[in-house]
């Protein structure tokens, strides 16, 4: 089969993408940013690329069009297939019915952390020689890349509830007919497609009533709105985590201890390079869906003592003159405030800056930009990129008095927080885009202010 995908450089569909070649397929597509490093690993696969949306392009005469949720009516080469009455469908059904029909799908779903805990099931399973495939929405580095064909039963998805095509708004994940489902957490977020909390539940409602008896629901035990969902309809299996009397894992993030109890029995412990009470939870997550496979929890435990983290995740960009430079893709509040709690307990008392872009579509429309303070409470410093923001950052962050300081220039902002800085700094830079290199900006300047 020939398909063209429409919006080929997004991280789901590039990874369908590449699924897609991997299965044999032949692969074409375009989109309206055709760059490094997405471009770089598509090309590598052996799949065309074309730069922009021309309708000239059905001259490819594909089997089919694939269309990602980036795409949307007015899209002039969307609006020709249309016209023509020509074949389409979107990526999560068209990555259902060829690559996860007959496999054992374990999703795992939730507004916070799917990145991580799914890698942190595909490594679990990968080190128990199970040898997953995958679709995760980062790249794992105990493996390199975002996904993975495989050729064993097992399929680890980062089953997410944006929305599937411009002609299916339901969630992506209701495609995925999981077998295995983590439900993480459920806050609000996606405020450009969900009008508010409940309908998002909804969404994970589907979701639920897709698993098969057989199968099993892992959710979160402290997060009353997936109470609500299950409460709804369950017909699965479910195993709670995250609570005092039932499984949840403990540890120490200045030592990388790490220790699984069940209630007040402790089971296995090893250590780890993650930080924070959220990836202790995504954790026990990952090895309760992994023993759903037949992985002992013992095993699942040993092997997290391995697992190498996901790329932007606080990954560390380097260290010049004493100063810590990380990348973080932490975006919605809940999400900065476990990231820089982490690194707090982490570090002790050194001093943390925070260089935060708001750049998620929630975050641009200022829902949750009173929630902002509260988030950064931990840093010593808050460095906020106010640019193309449709709201007032610098009232949004009034409380933090002289903490906060708002700079709408990039290269003003490195200025900034090189000037600030001194040897045992951590520079946290949190965003969910490339924040226009201001890492390496910030590296580069900071080796420069000791010549």
């Amino acid at each position: 089969m020939h398909i063209h995908i429409l919006g080929i450089c997004g991280t789901f569909m590039g990874g369908v993408a590449q699924l897609a070649r991997a299965s044999g397929h032949r692969v074409t597509g375009c989109d309206a940013g055709v760059y490094p490093p997405m471009s770089t690993q598509l090309e590598a696969s052996g799949i065309e690329l074309i730069e922009g949306y021309d309708p000239a392009q059905i001259g490819l005469q594909p089997d089919m069009y694939v269309i990602g949720n980036a795409v949307s009516r007015g899209n002039p080469l969307l609006e020709e297939i249309l016209d023509r009455g020509l074949p389409y469908v979107s990526g999560p059904q068209w990555l259902a019915e060829h690559v996860l029909r007959d496999k054992w799908v374990l999703a795992v779903a939730g507004t916070h952390g799917k990145t991580t805990t799914s890698s942190m099931l595909a490594w679990i399973l990968e080190d128990a020689g199970l040898a997953p495939g995958f679709l995760i929405g980062g790249v794992p580095e105990n493996f390199g890349v975002s996904a993975r064909l495989g050729d064993t039963p097992f399929f680890v998805i980062e089953a997410d509830e944006y929305d599937t095509a411009f002609c299916d708004k339901r969630s992506k994940f209701v495609h995925y007919r999981p077998r295995t489902a983590v439900l993480n957490n459920l806050e609000f977020d996606h405020a450009d497609i969900f009008a508010d909390l409940a309908a998002i539940e909804t969404q994970f409602h589907h979701l639920v009533r897709t698993l098969p008896r057989t199968g099993l629901v892992v959710s979160n035990a402290v997060e009353a709105s997936l109470e609500r969902v299950l409460e709804r309809g369950l017909w699965t299996p479910v195993e709670r985590f995250n609570s005092q009397d039932g499984w949840r894992i403990e540890g120490d993030d200045a030592s990388g201890a790490l220790r699984l109890f069940s209630g007040q029995t402790l089971l296995a412990e090893s250590s780890w390079g993650l930080t924070g009470a959220h990836n202790r939870a995504n954790a026990v997550a990952a090895l309760l869906a992994a023993r759903h496979v037949g992985v002992t929890l013992e095993q699942g435990v040993d092997s997290l003592s391995r697992f190498a983290n996901v790329k932007r995740r606080m990954e560390v960009r380097g260290v010049v003159n004493g100063v810590t430079v990380y990348d973080d893709f932490a975006h919605h509040p809940t999400a900065i405030a476990t990231t820089v709690a982490g690194l707090r307990r982490k570090i002790g008392n050194a001093r943390i800056f925070a260089v935060l872009e708001p750049r998620s579509n929630t975050m641009k429309l200022g829902v949750m930009k009173d929630k902002l303070p509260e988030s950064l409470a931990e840093t010593d410093l808050v460095f906020c990129y106010g640019q193309h923001l449709g709201w007032d950052a610098a009232a949004a962050l009034a409380p933090m008095a002289d903490k906060a300081r708002v700079v709408n220039d990039l290269e003003q902002l490195v200025t900034e927080v090189v000037q600030a800085s001194r040897s045992g700094d951590h520079v946290l830079v949190m965003s969910n885009g490339g924040f226009g290199g201001v890492h390496e900006k910030l590296l580069r300047a900071l080796g420069a202010g000791s010549n």
